[in-house]
């Protein structure tokens, strides 16, 4: 109850957000697999992997679960990204500026881990008159990004497949979920935008972190100037960027697309370095990831006409 009220802080329809969300990605799952198993391919089952503890929160189901949601340390480089006239497809190394830079150092938690992680809060039935902990908003404030992150990773990978796939079939189901993830992106980056300033120590990830109010940051009016350093909150729709030649000029478009940067084996290598997987053991390389790297290298490894 403290953490979904936290969350309203973000959006009073952020609990309905989430439990939708969560229903599209379970039918997407569901839906594969079973089309897998009617043109006799073998099903993917990673619950062998579900081996991570549950949160310890009032309200958290005691399961096996595949993510650590506790010690995140997460890209908010997609933020300027999207507000940035740079396509990394045309410059991999480009850099782009981080929304909450500190997200992108040590370790941070999405969720709260026990009881402890709410302490302090007073409900009341408007979320915005109850008090909250700066530690808990701060969680709820990184779920927020988190979500956008993961999302945002959602919107390249299925352009990037679908221009390698031979079979139609597999090419229109590439383009019906893939816009899906691309509204939840958009979903979550604008809601991700209403985290109110704060500073706080996390003492069990031994980890600061620290909100700007990205409500009042300024963009430029020009397309043409966009750069990294674009924070600007309320433009949540891509800003015109180069796509095939920059002679063309700037347009509106999902990036980057290309395999290298938006494929499959970049979205788990993603996953990775935001510490999804942390606690899968080995420790060292991850029998899941593997498994997952395995399975995005023939992903990507699609040729059309093959």
């Amino acid at each position: 109850m403290p953490y979904t009220q936290a969350l309203q802080l973000l959006d009073g329809d952020m609990p309905q957000y989430i439990h939708d969300n969560t229903d599209d990605e379970i039918s997407h799952a569901r839906f594969l697999s079973n089309y897998l198993e009617s043109i006799g391919a073998e099903p993917v089952d990673l619950t062998a992997f579900a081996q991570l503890p549950s949160s310890k929160a009032d309200g958290a189901r005691q399961v096996g679960r595949l993510t650590n949601l506790t010690q995140l340390t997460i890209d908010t480089s997609f933020w300027s990204q999207y507000r940035s006239i740079t396509n990394p497809d045309f410059d991999p190394n480009a850099v782009f500026a981080q929304a909450v830079p500190s997200l992108n150092v040590g370790m941070h938690t999405a969720i709260p881990r026990s009881n402890d992680d709410t302490a302090g809060t007073v409900i009341n039935p408007d979320p915005t008159q109850s008090t909250f902990p700066d530690l808990l908003k701060a969680i709820a404030f990184t779920a927020g990004f988190h979500f956008a992150f993961i999302e945002e990773g959602g919107t390249s990978l299925y352009p990037a497949l679908a221009q390698h796939v031979t079979n139609l079939e597999v090419l229109r189901i590439l383009l019906s979920i893939g816009p899906s993830e691309t509204m939840h992106f958009q979903t979550w980056q604008d809601k991700a935008g209403n985290a109110t300033p704060l500073t706080v120590f996390d003492k069990v990830n031994s980890s600061s972190v620290t909100f700007s109010n990205l409500q009042a940051a300024q963009g430029e009016t020009d397309p043409e100037s966009l750069n990294g350093d674009t924070l600007q909150a309320n433009l949540i729709m891509p800003e015109p960027t180069h796509f095939l030649n920059p002679k063309f000029g700037p347009v509106a478009i999902v990036r980057p697309t290309s395999t290298k940067l938006g494929g499959a084996q970049a979205a788990v290598m993603s996953f990775v370095k935001d510490g999804l997987f942390r606690g899968q053991k080995p420790l060292n390389n991850p029998e899941l990831v593997r498994v997952l790297l395995q399975l995005a290298e023939e992903a990507d490894e699609a040729r059309r006409g093959l």
